[in-house]
């Protein structure tokens, strides 16, 4: 293995590895790379300029400290996102699954590709990219599009399963997805079955076939629903909502890294709907909104510094520009229609979406042109993704039927209430998916799995089923 440290934090024994993997997986296939075989089939794919050969990935390896030289099987897990790096614990109740996968395996925390420590992709690489397209006469927004493309499903579980081959001997391993986790976890399981000995995912079964139209069609409505329940809860809210909305419109305000402060990205702030407790997070969030005196609504009310660098903190994605780069994207499988803003046509049939009503609406996990235009970290990446929204050709992320004749468990915790992905949507894939187990419950939102309920359940549920015999076999 390429470790670079190792080191404990309270509870936990960490290591600190990177490999090298290919930027382009397309012609290559991770098991002849594993055995040194890297001829691609057939034509090869234009290179990217700016771009290596190869990109780094980076991953830890986590084990309770008393087990640190024990034998133990291997748990990968698939981090949410798009864009989200892996959990950085400070112990091992600060991401709740963790606690107890500790004390059955020994946990893998990678990076996706473009994320966190693995070749991060930002604003400044794609700048780098266009100035070296620009300096090769080749098309800047194809190829930092191409490069995009790079950074989806189908490559990250290619990825995983060369790192699994190359560094962990090549035994099966168990994985848990959570969120875009679970959508990773249908790709391994379409492309690469045979390394998977049992899979858990929470709130990410994605609908298969794909379709990010779809999607947005179940979302604003749920969002709907979901503000009005905090405005049922926090009733005097709905007043200074309206206040600071039409404060917005009423003049033009800038957030404290100069990016307008506009009523749509007020409504960005639904996004945390889904996670508890947002509606506590969003009422003491408009609680100092406003400067004046004791804060309560004036005749004309003034925005505090404090509020606004809340709202900038609560909607920038600085750290992980990703997440609303590919959000649309990660609906894209093989050749489909063109996307075309998926999330903006469909919030445009909602009129009660406008951000001149009353009450205002917020809207969740939805990426909009305006973000590309106005948001510092995002405008790098415009012309790209604008391309993008008009792209036919994708890389193949799910295979319906390896999906149909699975024998892999699969133990899918559904969250009936989940404003990001769809119960009723997880719950129609399942029935097309062999070997799986739906656990739907209420009793969480979005973020179940942080706690330490979740996986217990799903891993108790597999081994009471002899379900995790093979990997427990000694």
């Amino acid at each position: 293995m390429t470790k670079l440290a190792s080191y404990y934090v309270p509870g936990l024994y960490i290591e600190d590895h990177a490999i090298d993997v290919p930027l382009d997986w397309r012609g290559l296939e991770p098991a002849l790379l594993a055995l040194g075989m890297n001829l691609r089939r057939g034509a090869f794919p234009d290179p990217i300029p700016g771009m290596p050969e190869s990109i780094k990935l980076f991953y830890r390896v986590v084990c309770a400290p008393e087990h640190v030289h024990d034998e133990l099987p291997l748990l990968v897990y698939f981090q949410g996102g798009p864009g989200g790096e892996s959990p950085r614990p400070v112990s091992p109740t600060s991401d709740g699954w963790i606690a107890e996968a500790i004390k059955h395996f020994r946990v893998i925390l990678p990076d996706q590709r473009g994320c966190g420590r693995s070749s991060r992709v930002s604003g400044r690489t794609m700048e780098r990219v266009a100035l070296a397209a620009a300096d090769s006469g080749v098309d800047t927004a194809r190829a930092q599009a191409d490069l995009l493309k790079r950074l989806l499903a189908p490559s990250i579980v290619c990825d995983f399963e060369y790192l699994r081959l190359t560094e962990f001997g090549g035994a099966p391993w168990v994985t848990l997805g959570q969120s875009y986790g679970g959508f990773i976890t249908l790709s391994y399981l379409s492309h690469y079955p045979s390394g998977v000995a049992a899979s858990f995912t929470a709130g990410g079964i994605p609908h298969v076939p794909a379709s990010a139209a779809e999607v947005y069609a179940h979302t604003f409505p749920r969002m709907e629903q979901k503000t009005q329940q905090y405005y049922d809860r926090y009733p005097d809210d709905v007043a200074r909502v309206a206040a600071v909305a039409d404060a917005l419109s009423a003049e033009r305000v800038l957030l404290p890294d100069g990016s307008p402060f506009t009523v749509e990205r007020l409504q960005l702030l639904g996004s945390d709907f889904g996670m508890k407790p947002s509606f506590e997070r969003m009422h003491w969030l408009f609680d100092h909104a406003f400067e004046l005196e004791d804060g309560s609504l004036g005749c004309e009310p003034v925005l505090s510094d404090g509020f606004l660098m809340s709202v900038r903190e609560r909607t920038t994605t600085a750290s992980n520009p990703l997440y609303w780069t590919l959000q649309e994207f990660i609906y894209a499988d093989g050749t489909v229609p063109p996307i075309q803003w998926a999330a903006q046509h469909e919030k445009e049939a909602h009129p009660e979406f406008s951000g001149d009503a009353r009450p205002l609406m917020f809207t969740g996990e939805a990426a909009f042109p305006w973000m590309f235009e106005e948001m510092p970290e995002l405008k790098p990446f415009a012309a790209a993704v604008n391309l993008l929204m008009e792209d036919t050709e994708f890389d193949q992320v799910y295979n319906p039927m390896r999906l149909a004749a699975n024998e892999v468990p699969l133990y899918a915790a559904v969250y009936a209430d989940d404003m990001y992905v769809d119960s009723g949507l997880q719950l129609d894939t399942l029935t097309r998916v062999g070997a799986s187990h739906a656990w739907v419950t209420n009793e969480f939102e979005h973020d179940g799995l942080h706690g330490d309920r979740v996986f217990k359940h799903l891993f108790d549920e597999a081994l009471a089923h002899g379900d995790l015999e093979q990997v427990f076999r000694k």
